[in-house]
């Protein structure tokens, strides 16, 4: 049986040039990461070009470029997490780009994040909003996309920020206002 530690130590393995260990850790985590990438899906149209398992494929791709030593496999998850959705807004842009507004996604947010009243957004809005609460407070941003990107669970989250589960909570609640208010600016 393989444990969280196994997973790390292969995640160290892997960064450090292993391709056994890249072969070994690949079928641990690949499920994980797949339902990480449906989630980050299923806000896109049934036709969309990029599929769910495209955008494992690619996120493994830009993880093997990042200089970072994961912690553990929470860490390892909210960074391939964050990784997807750079893949989709990288993807959501260049249909932009060849066709004004066409090729957005259209998210819903859980946990009422955007009331309902208003208007489904656009991957690039979002996007905009979370790069503009990082130049005030890169770490709520963080947590944002522990939860709503990276699938984790709050405990989870909160463990692999460092914080009780409590601080997390709240400093989430005030990331989702924030982010509601300057969402609605728009």
């Amino acid at each position: 049986m393989t444990t969280p530690n196994d997973i790390t130590r292969l995640l160290d393995e892997w960064q450090k040039g292993s391709d056994d260990a890249l072969t070994e850790l690949m079928p641990l985590v690949y499920d994980k990461l797949k339902t990480l990438a449906e989630h980050h899906m299923r806000g896109e149209k049934s036709h969309h070009t990029l599929q769910a398992t495209a955008l494992v494929n690619e996120a493994f791709l830009r993880l093997n470029n990042v200089e970072v030593e994961f912690e553990n496999q929470a860490h390892f998850v909210a960074l391939a997490s964050t990784l997807m959705r750079r893949v989709l807004v990288d993807h959501a842009r260049g249909k932009h780009s060849a066709k004004r507004g066409g090729g957005q996604r259209n998210l819903t947010f859980e946990e009422n994040l955007i009331a309902a009243e208003t208007a489904p957004l656009s991957i690039l809005d979002l996007n905009d909003a979370l790069d503009e609460l990082a130049k005030q407070d890169p770490e709520m941003v963080k947590i944002v996309e522990l939860i709503y990107f990276g699938g984790l669970k709050y405990d989870e989250a909160a463990m692999a920020m460092g914080m009780s589960r409590s601080k997390f909570a709240e400093e989430l609640q005030m990331a989702k206002a924030w982010i509601k208010v300057r969402l609605a600016q728009d």
